[in-house]
């Protein structure tokens, strides 16, 4: 006889989990996690060497924390180190929301938003992205009720590359109560170049309800050792810390994140590659008859539609694994070697889409 199964809050067991992207065979380029192609800087091998395992790591980071704050001109209470940025995500909706409120962002962005909402007990309020694949921020400001407690803004978005910009984001901030915690989620900025773009550390003096969130995982190259930092309000980063679960962040991450903030030129100019590939790769995808957005981050997007799942099968076929996110594809900027590949394989979607080859490439 089955024992009765476990009772789970409904709203959980209907949440589907969060799926990384998949692996590449050996032959295949993985472009499907917006990871950092490049290997690790000496310097930061040297620092993870010199790591400590049979201690517990320093639960407040000081020492990162004290370098972020002298980089930035905050005090160190102003900044708070999670694992990840979308651990801190996480731990500032739990900290903000709980059942009964509503946490507004735009959609399409970050897969991770509603599961992290739903989780927290709140309810989610998704404003539709506009035509050209970007927040709407007059609508997201029009959506806000008494209800709303934190409002997520991602630039560049995530996954469709668009930024906000620095005046779309100020007149929206007049317009949301300074009662509403609005969530800058800033995880690609180091690859933005466009001068036009929001930078929201500079704002925190003038909307203290700001906090704005960054990560080492994308242009410093440290996916792996889950490091990621958030500033503004010593209180509100004090509510987060209250919301995190205790040393989180080892001292692996936090010395290579030290490390790589002393070696910030070699790895900017690093990033500054891959900007300059995946600006390359957006030109000849719109030659190919792409009708994409402009990307900022470390990636690109294609609107495949009901397409996707052929696209997707497409692009693995020819030894890249990208990521298919219902409505679309996104394809990390990855090693210059996948460019043919990436490029033989957006030139066979086109081809399918335009005869009509869809359904046939999917039996």
């Amino acid at each position: 006889m089955n024992s009765p199964r476990v009772r789970l809050r409904a709203d959980i067991e209907a949440m589907a989990p969060y799926r990384q992207g998949k692996p590449a065979a050996a032959d295949a380029f993985k472009l499907s996690s917006n990871e950092n192609p490049f290997e690790p800087l000496p310097a930061v091998l040297a620092a993870i060497a010199g790591a400590t395992v049979n201690r517990y790591p320093d639960a407040s980071a000081a020492e990162l924390r004290g370098r972020l704050a002298e980089k930035y001109s905050v005090t160190p209470e102003q900044i708070h180190v999670g694992s990840g940025s979308v651990a801190l995500l996480a731990q500032f909706i739990a900290a903000a929301a709980s059942p009964g409120d509503e946490v507004m962002y735009s959609w399409r962005s970050f897969e991770a938003y509603p599961n992290l909402v739903t989780v927290a007990g709140a309810t989610s309020v998704t404003v539709p992205n506009t035509a050209d694949h970007r927040h709407d921020l007059p609508a997201m400001a029009a959506a806000v009720t008494d209800k709303t407690r934190v409002i997520l803004v991602c630039s560049p978005n995530n996954p469709t590359g668009a930024i906000v910009t620095l005046d779309e984001f100020e007149r929206f901030m007049a317009l949301v109560p300074s009662t509403v915690l609005v969530l800058l989620d800033e995880a690609y900025i180091e690859f933005v170049s466009d001068p036009s773009a929001v930078r929201g550390i500079p704002l925190l003096t003038t909307y203290p309800n700001l906090v704005v969130l960054r990560t080492f995982s994308k242009a410093y190259g440290l996916a792996g050792l889950r490091v990621g930092y958030a500033i503004g309000a010593e209180y509100l980063m004090d509510a987060a810390r209250a919301a995190a679960i205790p040393l989180s962040v080892i001292d692996h991450a936090q010395r290579a994140a030290i490390a790589s903030l002393d070696y910030e030129d070699e790895l900017f100019d690093r990033v500054a590659q891959i900007s300059e590939l995946r600006d390359s790769l957006w030109q000849a995808l719109r030659e190919q008859g792409w009708d994409i957005p402009r990307p900022h981050g470390n990636f690109l997007w294609l609107p495949t539609g009901a397409d996707t799942a052929m696209a997707a099968a497409v692009f693995a076929r020819n030894g890249i694994v990208v990521r298919a996110l219902g409505d679309g594809v996104r394809v990390s900027v990855g090693e210059s070697a996948a460019v043919d590949k990436l490029l033989t394989s957006s030139a066979e979607v086109v081809h399918n889409l335009r005869t009509g080859a869809a359904r046939a490439t999917l039996d």
